[in-house]
């Protein structure tokens, strides 16, 4: 897990950490939100342990009892909290691993740190029985919620925790880390950089992917030809996406990027901040032939698509959907 100096970007956010544990002004309860990828649990765990390690200098040691305890999965005062339903954290999950042990006191440090990821997967029920303990909580404990929506949180909850928002890292940083640490090539690390749009761990799994560069050329294809496609045609190319249900973000970005790329020459003319540069041609054929409404509304329906997916909505009926409401704009 190393230290703060192994975190590209997040400077902000990792100053406040420091400052809080230096000068001991912890709060009871901290929101960390940002996409997935982002950096959430990394940064949580980084927080955990610099508040029980025994140096207490903003810093984890990564050498002392309770770093090594941390970097193991193995410390008894960091608790990360775990549900059993993929997509809802119940009240009973909050009041098992949380409210029914939190009374009892640290083992080893100065306080006792409870890391929900997913936190926005809370049912109301289960954000009710967290916030009794978030109004009165023991002073040793710090609950850290780790969240991509904030705003799925009960109000009460978001006015009572300290808000750390992770933003997009620059794009430079991103490909820096990609060769010098990963050893990926430039032109890879470019592509990589581009689509992750400031998501660290986004580039980073694109960068792993074996099937990135086919979930690519099968977006652009389509999109090159999509226009011409019969309704058969568009069912088949459905088929061929399903293969990629476990991917189907990276997918839909490429076609988000495509989209948004037509929008900023059709309104600039500037090829310099296009992202699929070896797209051109086609870009410019499609800002010509798309209205401004027309790229907006897709882009909509794309938005529209993926929340679609994550509530489990037919694959196949949502992808046909997406898929004529580009042909017809």
């Amino acid at each position: 897990m190393g230290s703060f100096k192994d975190v590209v970007g997040h400077k902000d956010i990792i100053r406040y950490i420091q400052n809080a544990a230096r000068e001991d002004k912890v709060t009871h309860a901290y929101i960390i939100n940002g996409a997935r990828g982002a950096g959430k649990k990394m940064l949580a765990r980084l927080f955990a342990m610099t508040l029980l390690c025994e140096r207490r200098d903003g810093d984890p040691c990564s050498k002392c009892h309770s770093c090594i305890q941390a970097e193991s999965g193995n410390h008894p005062d960091i608790i990360t909290v775990t549900h059993e339903k993929p997509n809802s954290i119940g009240v009973d999950d909050i009041r098992e691993q949380v409210n029914n042990t939190i009374q009892i006191k640290p083992y080893s440090g100065p306080y006792k740190i409870y890391i929900i990821p997913q936190a926005d997967l809370m049912t109301a029920q289960a954000q009710n029985a967290l916030l009794k303990t978030i109004e009165e909580p023991p002073e040793y404990a710090v609950i850290l919620l780790l969240t991509e929506n904030a705003d799925m949180l009960l109000p009460t909850i978001n006015s009572r925790c300290v808000m750390l928002k992770l933003r997009n890292i620059k794009e430079t940083l991103i490909r820096k880390y990609l060769m010098e640490r990963l050893q990926v090539p430039d032109y890879k690390a470019d592509i990589c950089a581009a689509f992750a749009q400031g998501n660290m761990g986004r580039a980073i799994t694109l960068a792993n992917s074996e099937h990135f560069n086919e979930i690519r050329e099968e977006a652009l294809h389509l999109l090159q030809h999509v226009q011409d496609m019969e309704i058969s045609e568009i069912v088949e190319a459905v088929n061929r996406v399903s293969a990629y249900k476990l991917e189907i973000t990276d997918f839909l970005d490429i076609i988000m990027i495509w989209y948004r790329d037509a929008l900023l020459y059709k309104a600039t003319r500037d090829t310099e901040r296009v992202v699929l540069k070896d797209q051109m041609h086609y870009m410019k054929e499609q800002a010509r032939r798309s209205s401004y409404e027309g790229i907006g509304l897709i882009l909509e329906s794309l938005e529209k698509a993926k929340a679609r997916l994550r509530a489990n909505v037919n694959f196949e009926l949502v992808m046909e959907l997406l898929f004529l409401t580009i042909k017809e704009n």
